[in-house]
């Protein structure tokens, strides 16, 4: 197997293709199975810090943490909880803090909101020698769990320490990437580096594109970080989570099923606007509405015939966030095919309907739809006018060299 003494390694490298996953196939194996069943050789020796949140789980749904605790083989000594928190209580921009994990005595650190060499000096505090990093994504750029990675990486990287990535499924499938990619000046913790915004990859292969492309040259003269990423088994690209045979864990509070992380990266847009995009709601990301809309921005966005998904004019009652507690008009997306469905262009559409049909529409004073996008070119051509595949047409160029980035550290067929 691949040890940490090098740069970077990758755990079932050499296995060959993954098998097929749908009904009837052998179900996906996580990094952390993979792991396990190569008992725990890459952590031997090793004080080991995890950074995850509670989808760090077993098959059978146990929590890797209370798994890792109860090994001999395993000398674990930190947990470290990203936005939401370690326990997932948070809402959005916000944390848990710190304090110590009841059922295992554990100390819980607080990542959020810290990076750099704060980071670094946190590490070295809770007196690890690597860090393993296991936690369900959604595949959207603005999901802040890929660049809490990320900054576990530079801080490692700074701190003398190693990384691990046990891997997990994109749960949206990983066939290609679509949406504007971010240009620098528009970078923040929703996006820290140029990537596309629905990137199409999982952790460990975000980890192997981070080491490659951004820790490193002038920039970052500590250069990469050692990186272990341990890889999943029977995961395929066009897979949906579904078709994958785990349990799912809400990654956060307002991602309750994989269909609305399917529309996340379209619908997550709103959150740059005045309009609720369904927090608060029992289908957050799948409704998007406010006061006063009618059912003629469904009408408007159906009249787009936008690829694998029809558009529902709905009702709606925040119970937190925009509007709450006020009665709002909207629409509701119905994906009929997966497969055809692109949430980023859907999401496009639904903006420039907006702007044109509901009469209270404004972005957020701001500006933050420019951190979403990456620029403020989406901003800049809905304020014009502009249609849906013009401001797709704008961004193609960036994405199709992300493209070509990116094809260099896929690892599944």
């Amino acid at each position: 197997m691949l040890g940490l003494a090098g740069a970077v390694g990758t755990l079932g490298a050499g296995a060959g293709p993954a098998s097929a996953t749908g009904p009837g196939s052998e179900r996906v194996r996580t990094g952390f199975e993979r792991l396990a069943a190569d008992g725990y050789a890459a952590l031997a020796g090793l004080r080991v810090g995890v950074v995850t949140n509670p989808t760090g789980i077993t098959a059978d749904a146990r929590h890797l943490v209370d798994v890792l605790h109860a090994d001999e083989r395993v000398d674990l000594v930190a947990v470290f909880g990203p936005e939401h928190g370690f326990r997932g209580t948070a809402q959005a921009g916000g944390s848990e803090g710190a304090g110590r994990d009841p059922a295992t005595g554990l100390p819980v650190y607080d990542t959020y909101a810290t990076s750099g060499q704060r980071l670094a000096d946190l590490f070295t505090k809770a007196g690890i020698d690597t860090v393993v990093f296991d936690i369900q994504d959604v595949g959207a750029r603005f999901y802040t769990y890929v660049w809490t990675l990320y900054d576990c990486m530079r801080a490692a990287a700074l701190a003398g320490k190693s990384v691990v990535v046990l891997d997990r499924p994109n749960p949206v499938g990983g066939r290609r990437a679509a949406g504007p990619v971010l240009e620098r000046p528009y970078a923040s913790f929703v996006g820290r580096e140029p990537i596309a915004l629905a990137h199409g990859m999982t952790a460990a292969e975000l980890a192997l594109l981070f080491n490659g492309e951004f820790l490193s040259g002038t920039a970052f003269p500590q250069g990469p970080v050692r990186l272990l990423t341990v890889r999943m088994a029977g995961w395929r690209r066009e897979s949906f989570f579904g078709a994958t045979g785990l349990p799912w864990v809400p990654p956060s509070p307002n991602v309750p099923t994989p269909d609305t992380a399917l529309a996340y990266a379209g619908t997550c847009l709103f959150e740059g606007t005045n309009l609720s995009e369904g927090r608060g709601t029992t289908t957050p990301f799948e409704v998007v509405g406010a006061e006063g809309v009618d059912r003629r921005w469904a009408e408007a966005a159906n009249g787009l015939e936008l690829p694998g998904v029809w558009f529902r004019e709905t009702w709606f009652t925040p119970s937190f966030s925009k509007h709450s507690g006020k009665v709002c008009g909207g629409v509701r997306l119905i994906v009929h095919d997966r497969d055809a469905f692109d949430p980023v262009r859907t999401g496009i559409g639904l903006l420039v309907t907006a702007r044109r049909v509901c009469s209270g529409f404004a972005w957020r004073s701001d500006h933050w739809i420019d951190k979403l996008t990456g620029s403020d070119r989406v901003r800049t051509m809905v304020d014009a006018g502009a249609g849906v595949q013009e401001i797709v047409d704008d961004w193609s160029a960036g994405l199709a060299r992300f493209a070509a980035v990116r094809e260099k550290y896929l690892l599944y067929p």
